[in-house]
């Protein structure tokens, strides 16, 4: 079964990408937008709800850990927003992955994992792929866009540490929807968002693209943890960052992403060198 996940997973995350660009083209409030595509993709997850077991956890410890985490999806999530605006969706899409490298470095400062040198030259390749993204010579391509991209990573990082292996303890498609919904409702409170806000993206939004990033979104999550359950991640892993590739054709096929595109696929495939280190 993995395989039928891991091709859903694909196809998903490539129209998610690609639409959330489409979504911030007539965005009047981040925020606002930001939450009604939780708030959707979060309803769209709790329909899957019955093709999973019925579980909640019963330690506060739990609940306590993914309350934390949904605290760095809300950032996370806020700034890909903003990023997403300002950067072409198949550059995103490559700028996405510097997350496994945040991810390697604290697994080996906060968690004591050993030093795997081909884990290094994974996360080197990742950052050298964005590098070349990035550089041009004689310009300046390192702007607001991309250093929030940074953070936003880190941000997201954070939140995956901290509820790793939570969503055994959950029905499935309840935990998608918590990790969406819940950031929604922080994002909102944070910045004093009205419900007026939130329906007005709505209304001047192109709905085709709201429903379909949003709809995506909360698939997007189930495939990618289904497909990891059925199976290796060592093999899973890679497969999924074929999205990175699919971004960039795609963004040349229907958003006219067409600046740097050699260097965005030689980016692409570094990518795709650097996961198979890491998880090899």
């Amino acid at each position: 079964m993995w395989i039928i996940f891991v091709i859903l997973y694909i196809i998903t995350s490539i129209s998610y990408n690609q639409l959330y660009k489409v979504t911030t083209n007539k965005c009047k409030n981040a925020g606002a937008l930001t939450a009604l595509l939780q708030i959707i993709a979060g309803l769209t997850a709790l329909i899957t709800m019955p093709f999973f077991k019925l579980a909640f956890p019963t330690s506060w410890s739990v609940w306590l850990l993914l309350l934390l985490a949904c605290v760095f999806y809300a950032l996370s999530d806020r700034m890909n927003t903003t990023v997403r605006s300002g950067l072409e969706a198949s550059t995103f899409g490559i700028i996405l992955q510097i997350s496994t490298v945040f991810m390697i470095f604290a697994g080996l400062l906060f968690f004591r994992e050993p030093f795997v040198l081909k884990k290094m030259i994974g996360a080197s390749l990742i950052i050298l792929s964005n590098v070349l993204v990035f550089y041009q010579k004689g310009k300046q391509k390192i702007n607001k866009y991309v250093i929030m991209g940074l953070f936003s990573n880190l941000a997201y990082a954070f939140a995956l540490f901290l509820d790793v292996n939570i969503s055994d303890n959950f029905n499935l498609a309840v935990y998608v929807a918590i990790t969406l919904i819940v950031p929604a409702i922080f994002i909102i409170l944070a910045e004093r968002i009205k419900i007026s806000d939130i329906i007005n993206e709505y209304k001047i939004g192109d709905k085709t693209s709201i429903f379909i990033t949003s709809i995506g979104w909360g698939l997007m999550i189930i495939f990618q943890l289904m497909a990891y359950k059925c199976g290796d991640v060592t093999t899973i892993a890679p497969l999924l960052s074929l999205t990175v590739i699919g971004n960039v054709i795609i963004g040349y096929l229907f958003l006219n992403e067409r600046d740097n595109l050699p260097k965005k696929i030689i980016a692409a495939v570094m990518i795709i060198i650097s996961v198979l280190l890491i998880k090899g």
